[in-house]
């Protein structure tokens, strides 16, 4: 067999329940409990954050499983009570109970999980360690993929890019926001979440930004470090192909839809 060339290239939204995209995204009409079922057919991937704020239950997962195509994708954002505390080295217990939640009833639809840390959280080299080493590989025999959500400055440091490479855990590459830019590749996936979709675009985005993230999808797919994004260090990763996840949220929600189908338009 040939060496593979490239990664997969997962594009979709945020959730999937939100009335203004009934009638922009969603037909007039359908039932609110086949949207998923929907919205799974015309995005590659979801990113669910219901799971920040409370654990959902294993019939939940086991549901979403069933309503979605064989080879799509759910991301899911880790609890807050996992990331949101002083010290991240204490966080264990809120680990394992969220990997004895349910989730594992997605399968091999379980994708990347969302570690997102507050804008008030500073990079502390050894507690930032411990809670890395805190991350379990895998679960119930399936390997896991981990990514972090750095929303303070203090995270744009080779040592914290150090961390991540070792641990095998990407930075989210945050996209047309306030938030840090940490585009490093550390691990043999990326993680992208874009936030500028505006009303006035019919797509959320422009021809020429839509053009130019789907360039960093394939870029990245490829292995590439895409130009235009900020690097924490100026070592350049391997050229090795590596899978993408790339969710378009905030921003014009309302938008969001299109312009992830756009892009996937763009990759194909």
């Amino acid at each position: 067999m040939g060496e593979k060339k490239s990664g997969r290239i997962r594009i979709g939204i945020g959730g999937w329940t939100y009335e203004p995209w009934r009638g922009t995204f969603y037909p007039q009409g359908l039932a609110q409990k086949r949207e998923l079922e929907f919205a799974s057919r015309q995005l590659s991937s979801i990113e669910v954050n219901g799971t920040y704020y409370g654990s959902q239950k294993p019939e939940s997962f086991a549901k979403w499983h069933d309503e979605t195509p064989d080879d799509f994708v759910f991301s899911l954002k880790a609890p807050r009570f996992a990331t949101n505390r002083k010290v991240l080295a204490e966080a264990g217990a809120s680990i394992e109970r969220f990997f004895t939640s349910g989730l594992m009833e997605l399968k091999d639809k379980l994708g990347p999980i969302n570690w997102q840390f507050m804008g008030t959280k500073k990079f502390d080299p050894d507690d930032f360690a411990a809670f890395l080493k805190l991350l379990p590989a895998s679960h119930e025999g399936r390997a896991l993929r981990h990514a972090v959500e750095l929303r303070h400055d203090s995270f744009c440091h080779p040592d914290c890019i150090a961390l991540l490479r070792e641990h095998g855990v990407a930075p989210i590459v945050a996209g047309d926001a306030d938030w840090p830019q940490i585009a490093d590749l550390t691990a043999p996936f990326v993680y992208a979440r874009i936030m500028g979709t505006v009303e006035e675009e019919p797509l959320g985005y422009s021809a020429q930004a839509l053009d130019q993230w789907a360039q960093r999808a394939r870029d990245w797919a490829a292995g590439h470090a895409p130009d235009g994004l900020t690097l924490a260090e100026p070592h350049r990763a391997a050229a090795t192909p590596r899978d993408v996840y790339l969710y378009v949220i905030s921003g014009h929600k309302v938008r969001n839809p299109q312009a992830a189908m756009a892009l996937i338009d763009r990759v194909k």
